[in-house]
């Protein structure tokens, strides 16, 4: 069983190593999660409720992740600010007992100050939204909630700005642009991925719980802007598909000795569609790789007439529900297949509101397919407390109180 004492003495670029070692060498242990081991029970049938009493989820295994997991999104910012104490009491009162939180998001800086060199060199230290993300961290785990790491991979502007020859280039010069006016690296190198690696191990270190990619995929533009890409680092022939494969295999090898599950974002579409949808996304290929796959089935993402459903985002219980079906149909065809936890909507687009019974439409089309898991998306942190089951009985520990921030967080995008 490794411990995370041993994994600082292995880091060499890790500034605090000896201290830190000191510190947590009696106190933290890193289990062995068993890739692709047997199932852990799934609990759903005892914990769901039998009528408005509400429900006491069990606490998970030391080290452990729970039997169930029900989480919310919080970006850096919501990460770095009064608000995410607003939502620790929320997690105290409902049945919410994981937050993922963005370490590195799709702008390439990260939360907190790093000790990663290729962090430092690039800048992305330039704006870290917490100075204190241990202590928070720890507060979770004080509050029986699972702290979830989320890094985004193959779309960081800054990375490819400041690592040019790991970018994708235009065949009319300079870097490829997309329809945001962004660079992204490119996903047939190599040291993109260990760049994430190495991120995973200092998020670990600091005790996140669990570590989940996303933005594993090349960038899906109209065809007349790919057609403009040019690879550097593309090895013959190789597909995307080809290359997202592998480099998921050395992403998942490098990180696997830490301990901790590794998960996977992909589109939602990957649940039904034939092919690699363009940016090398297979579902087989993903389940078969991780410990648990988030489908992104948000009904906004999906086309009028997707499912011959007129109107996806107006009927967000039966869009999730045919999705979600398609997943697991395909996911029982293959012999060692990820857990399925999907990402359901919590924001409102397209002239659609999504109030409570929106969020709980979707809640309840996973789990009557058995999916106990799940996690709810809004890019500024605002989850209905009336679509969540309250807990039974009152919180283990006294919600922290802290002083409100001046600074303000930035506009952020509904989806993704």
């Amino acid at each position: 069983m490794a411990t995370r004492a041993w994994w600082i003495a292995c880091l060499p670029w890790v500034a605090a190593a000896p201290q830190l070692a000191a510190q947590q060498s009696d106190t933290l242990r890193v289990p062995a999660y068993a890739y692709h081991g047997a199932q852990r029970p799934d609990y759903l049938a005892e914990l769901l409720p039998r009528g408005p009493e509400g429900i006491a989820l069990p606490p998970p295994p030391p080290g452990q992740p729970p039997a169930v997991v029900r989480g919310i999104y919080l970006n850096k910012w919501v990460f770095g600010r009064q608000k995410f104490f607003e939502l620790v009491r929320l997690a105290d009162t409902t049945e919410i007992n994981a937050f993922v939180i963005d370490v590195k998001d799709a702008t390439g800086e990260l939360s907190y100050q790093s000790a990663v060199p290729t962090a430092i060199e690039i800048g992305a230290n330039r704006s870290p939204s917490v100075r204190d993300a241990r202590d928070r961290i720890a507060l979770l785990h004080d509050h029986g909630i699972h702290a979830i790491a989320r890094i985004v991979v193959a779309r960081d502007p800054l990375l490819a700005r400041g690592k040019p020859q790991w970018a994708i280039h235009d065949n009319r010069g300079g870097l490829w642009i997309d329809g945001l006016g962004e660079p992204w690296v490119d996903a047939f190198h190599d040291s993109v991925w260990i760049y994430s690696a190495q991120l995973t191990e200092e998020a670990v270190l600091l005790g996140f719980d669990e570590v989940q990619f996303d933005y594993v995929r090349f960038p899906d533009e109209p065809p007349a802007r790919l057609n403009r890409t040019v690879y550097p680092a593309r090895r013959d022939a190789e597909s995307k598909r080809a290359a997202i494969r592998r480099q998921v295999g050395l992403l998942r090898d490098r990180v696997s000795a830490l301990g901790v599950p590794f998960t996977l974002d992909v589109f939602g579409l990957t649940t039904s569609a034939n092919g690699d949808l363009g940016i090398g996304q297979v579902w087989e290929d993903f389940s078969g790789a991780a410990d648990v796959v988030l489908p992104m089935v948000y009904p906004s993402h999906y086309r009028r007439g997707s499912y011959g459903i007129a109107h996806p985002n107006a009927q967000p219980y039966v869009t999730v529900r045919r999705a979600l079906q398609e997943a697991i149909a395909r996911s029982r065809a293959m012999p060692h297949a990820a857990r399925i936890r999907p990402y359901l909507q919590s924001f409102s687009i397209f002239h659609v509101r999504y109030s409570a019974a929106e969020v709980r439409a979707q809640i309840e089309a996973s789990e009557e397919l058995g999916l106990s898991d799940w996690v709810l998306w809004n890019s500024s942190g605002n989850y209905p407390a009336a679509a969540l089951r309250r807990t039974a009985g009152v919180p283990r520990v006294p919600a922290p109180v802290a002083s409100p921030e001046t600074a303000a967080s930035p506009t952020a995008r509904p989806g993704r």
